[in-house]
């Protein structure tokens, strides 16, 4: 059996995934919390593109507590053609051709890999079939500006919905898989 590749979104309802930290805390509750929490503690790898792999880099290796001990010790690999070396805890680059890096991965025992943040790579890796989950929380919020998640292309991606969950603050938590 292989493992499970989930992809995770904080978006918009105008499909806004870039920079959540500028309209994202404000919904962040309990219930989010608890979301998020069982999403981490169900993997022992998180994949990561660069630009993500940097921003959490400056940030969490200088936190503490148990979100923080969670992402600092899991497993992180990084899609990176021009990151040559990761310098943060249990990291490591995917130089190589990642969509073949990700069907090796997922053959391997283990739990399942995360994909958070990451646009670029969450795309390419919906396209190339590898998403077993997509999980989107939905924020009941219109961004305006920014890169979207599904900005047009030229594949559609066929979804079904498996699980949602409305939070108190507005959120909707979406779970799909490929059609």
């Amino acid at each position: 059996m292989s493992r499970k590749l989930v992809a995770a979104q904080f978006i918009s309802l105008d499909g806004v995934v870039e920079a959540p930290t500028g309209w994202h805390f404000p919904y962040f509750d309990e219930e989010m919390g608890a979301a998020v929490g069982e999403m981490s503690a169900a993997a022992d790898t998180l994949l990561l593109g660069r630009m993500t792999y940097e921003e959490f880099a400056s940030v969490w290796p200088h936190q503490s507590g148990e979100m923080a001990d969670g992402i600092n010790g899991i497993r992180k690999l990084v899609a990176s053609t021009t990151l040559k070396e990761a310098g943060w805890q249990n990291a490591s680059v995917i130089e190589v051709d990642v969509v073949a890096a990700v069907k090796e991965l997922k053959e391997q025992p283990g739990a399942n890999i995360n994909v958070t943040g990451s646009i670029a790579l969450t795309q390419s890796l919906l396209v190339a079939g590898l998403v077993d989950e997509l999980r989107l929380l939905v924020h009941p919020i219109v961004v305006g500006t920014g890169r979207r998640l599904f900005p047009g292309g030229p594949r559609q991606v066929p979804l079904t919905l498996t699980r949602s969950v409305t939070f108190g603050t507005g959120v909707f938590d979406l779970t799909y898989q490929l059609a």
